[in-house]
This record gives structure tokens, sequence and C-alpha cells, in this order.
């Protein structure tokens, strides 16, 4: 805790310099955000990572839906209505006279593009792995009304369609780009290893938003973020540590719609014996864990916050019982299972606040139970390379800290992604546990929300192919020129045009 006091004191005394650039600052249009960590690149295909979201997302492009925060239902966007056709078409709407920011039109044809680009497989799509293995196609009917047909019945469309991110026809379809062009209220002005800097789009379709340019810097220590606002170098920080959320006057603390958790390679050994997944899970001292992240934080026992239909409010998190998983350990070695191997878990850089601290923690208590577990901290560009397929081929028996986002309603956007074999970020191969999945996305109504109780109970307490941690609580310090607060998508965005001037 004193070595965080000095970084402080050193980054407000060294802030003082610029006083006279933040006072300036003060008096215009213009604000500054800063981010616990430096976006790995601008592909609007990737918004579902936090650190592009929240900077891309109903800034510079826009999806077809949006979700309401408070209710979680789908809301017009650049689609204004939708009907379903039949079991596998939902027919489209779109909104008129939209223009992208280089001047082209969006129309069906224009959405049509997009969808492909995100669905063809020339490039690696994140949001794509909220569609599990799911294809969907875009067939346009006219300049403003296109078909959007899945292989497979799905009830809830305009809902998936709120990650499909419009982009320029101008974009190119077979790499990542780093200067998207969409239809949002902002422009990119620019992208640097220092800063992300967005203006205002003077041809947006919809209302003129207060914020004329936003930048964006990035800094990894809690401390010197909120010392950022607290001096007026910066405007907004969406993310601080609990220990640094002290002032009232400027500290949101709000639930967000995160789970963290410990995905476990279940196909690599050790950690391909349930035994072993069990103890890893056991060997946590989850109340002392606790005390990283606030009294406020609930633990989680599935991967999905209460509210999301499909959470099943009966099933328990583990409990913490450390003997228990050095028996566990102890009876697998018996059994031949190679408990020595060596596991490694990776960690992300700046992934929440304590993070870190959580890993270095949970690695010494995994020690302890008789695992041998070695701890490796990356930056996102490199972490994200073990998050989704395909998997480094030389991984090993990996763990992998995550946070994963379901703001969207439906426990589709987590399921396949986690559990089904073709999911982008699962370990699993379960031809079994596959159709009990396809099952439960075809269900509508009491059967969807039974079929995926029972998904996440199995998950939970059959395979045990991750280790559910908490229900996150956010703290955002917003500075005091400003009119804004944090609600559950803060995490995944912060739409620049819900930011006001105080007067």
């Amino acid at each position: 805790m004193k070595t965080r006091h000095r970084i402080a004191v050193l980054a407000i005394a060294l802030m003082a310099s610029a006083s006279g650039t933040a006072q300036s600052q003060n008096n215009t249009a213009e604000i500054r955000i800063v981010l616990p960590e430096q976006p790995a690149n601008l592909e609007p295909c990737g918004t579902i990572i936090t650190n592009v979201g929240q900077i891309l997302s109903q800034n510079v492009t826009e999806a077809l839906t949006v979700i309401d925060a408070k209710t979680g239902l789908p809301q017009p966007r650049l689609a204004t209505e939708w009907n379903r056709v039949d079991d596998r078409t939902w027919r489209i709407k779109l909104r008129p006279g939209v223009k992208f920011q280089d001047g082209l039109d969006m129309n069906a044809k224009a959405v049509a593009f997009s969808i492909q680009r995100m669905t063809g497989g020339a490039l690696t799509c994140n949001n794509m792995a909220k569609f599990g293995d799911r294809k969907i196609e875009a067939i346009p009917v006219d300049d403003l009304t296109l078909d959007i047909k899945s292989d497979r019945p799905e009830p809830i469309m305009p809902t998936l369609l709120s990650v499909v991110m419009v982009v320029s026809p101008n974009t190119p379809s077979d790499k990542p780009v780093n200067n998207p062009v969409g239809t949002g209220p902002y422009k990119l002005a620019g992208f640097d290893t220092q800063t992300v800097t967005v203006e205002r789009f003077d041809g947006y379709w919809g209302d003129k938003p207060q914020v004329a340019k936003a930048s964006y810097v990035w800094r990894s220590e809690s401390s010197i973020r909120a010392a950022m606002i607290e001096t007026g170098e910066a405007d907004l920080t969406p993310s601080i540590a609990i220990q640094d959320a002290t002032n009232p006057e400027t500290d949101f603390a709000y639930l967000n719609s995160e789970t963290t958790a410990i995905r476990i390679d279940a196909s690599k050994a050790p950690l391909d014996d349930v035994r072993i997944r069990r103890a890893l899970n056991l060997a946590i001292d989850w109340e002392g864990l606790t005390a990283l992240f606030g009294d406020d934080v609930k633990r989680a026992s599935q991967m999905v916050v209460p509210g999301i239909n499909g959470h099943d409010d009966a099933l328990q998190p583990w409990e913490s019982d450390p003997a228990k998983a050095a028996e566990l350990v102890t009876e697998a070695k018996a059994a031949g299972v190679p408990v020595e191997t060596e596991i490694t878990m990776i960690g992300r850089n700046g992934i929440y606040p304590n993070g870190g601290e959580a890993m270095e923690a949970m690695t010494a208590m995994w020690q302890e139970a008789g695992l041998n577990v070695k701890l490796t901290m990356l930056d996102v560009a490199d972490w994200i390379r073990y998050l989704q397929k395909p998997y480094p081929e030389e991984r090993g028996a990996t763990m992998l800290q995550i946070m994963h986002d379901n703001n969207k309603g439906d426990a589709a956007f987590t399921i396949p992604l986690f559990y089904s074999s073709a999911g982008q970020y699962s370990t699993l191969s379960d031809p079994a546990f596959d159709i009990e999945i396809d099952t439960a996305l075809a269900a509508a109504g009491k059967d969807r929300t039974k079929d995926f109780k029972a998904i996440f109970n199995k998950a939970r307490t059959h395979i045990v192919s991750d280790i559910p941690m908490f229900h996150m609580i956010g703290y955002t310090r917003v500075g005091k020129r400003l009119d804004w607060q944090p609600d559950i998508t803060t995490n995944s965005e912060i739409p620049l045009a819900n930011i006001s001037f105080k007067d």
C-alpha cells in the first residue's frame, strides 16, 4: 500500500506541470479518458474486448441493435424494426438517411458486407464468438431491407445483432484494421502508441453530442489513473481499484456485467483429470481473496450474472477446502495422473484492478495443494492468443485468467462460447454436451431458461472446466466537470454521446 501511495504522490507531482494544459482543457468541449491498458488494435470485429469496445462501440461504429441496460432487451439502432419470417429467417428494416464517415450510404448491401466480413473466416473476429458455431447469411431484399438466415432456429437474433458492428464497404474484408470507418457520432482522428483520438462526426444521423473531441490514454496503475482525474489531467477513468475509490464526490461503485474466472484447458494433462479440476477450485481461500475486490462483490458459481436468462440462483459457488484439494491431488497421483507436470497460469496485465495480486495469491494456494503451477503475466496482445482458437500448439497445460461480460440478457452469449466443442473460447470436446447446448439455444420461454440452468449445473458439478470467481463491482472516477455515471455496460462501452458537461 505504501508503494501505491508513493506512486500516486509522484504522479501528482509530475502532473502539476501539466495543470495549465488541464485548465485549458476544462474550458473546452474536449475530454480525456484514461484506460487501464492499451488496445491491441481498433478492429471493429473485436469490440467485445474491453479496451476496444470502450473506444469504438457506439462512438465510431454502431450495431444494428443496442441492448437496453435496464431491461436487457434489444432496441433500435441502425435497424429500426425486425420480425421473424420463419424459424430460420429474420427480416430487418434499416434506418434511412445514414451515412458512413467516408460518405458512403448505409444500406442493405453495406450491412450484408459487414456480416459477411464477420462470418467469412478471412480474419479472426472476436465478436463472432458470441454466435458460437451458428452459420448466418445476410440477403438484401431492397435498399433498406435484408433477411438474415441462420442454420438453426434462432429466437434471439435481434439480441445477437447487437454485436454486429456495421462498417463501410471500403473496409478490407480479409485483414484487421486500425482505421475503422463506421456510422457513429465520432470518427477516428488518430491512433498511435500513446493515444487514440476521436472527433465529432458532423454527418451523424442522430443528435449532436456535447463532447466535440475525446482522447484516450492508458496507465496500468490504478492509483495513477485516479490521480489524473483528481488533478484534472484527465476527465474519466472507467476502472480503479477499491483502495483508490476514496472520494465520494467523484467515485462511483456499480454492479457491472462481468464475471471473473479461470478457464481450465481440460484437454491437457494433468488438467484433463476432473479430480485436479475440482482440487483447483477447492484450494482457494475464497474469503481471503474477496478482500482484494471489496465486500460488495458476489461469489460466482456460473459464468453469467444474476438477472441473465439462464442464471441459476440455486447453484452454489465452490467452498474453500484446501485439505480436500490436497487429498484429490494425492488420489489422482496414485492413479497415474502426472500431477508434477508444470501448469502455466496465464494472467493478463490490467485485466481488472488487483487482478495480478489475485493471480499471485491463487498460484501460491495451488502450489500448497501439491500442483506445479507457474504464473506468467502477459499484455493483452499476447494473452489473446490463448483466449481464442486456434490456440498455440505448444501451449502445454494452461489455465487462463478471464473476465467475461454478458449484458445482453441471455445465456446464449455465454454457453456456446465456453462449453460447446466449437466454441471460440472452449477447451471441451463433448458431443453429448453439444446436443444439450444446441437444444437449449433453439428453445424459447421457460424451456430455454430450464435448459440453460441445467447446462450451468453440469458445467459446475460434473465437467468443471472453469473456476468461477466473482461477479464484479466496478469502481469509476469521473471528473467534476462531467455529468455522467457508469452503468452495467460501462466495462464494455462508454458512449461519448451520453456524456454532458455541468454548467
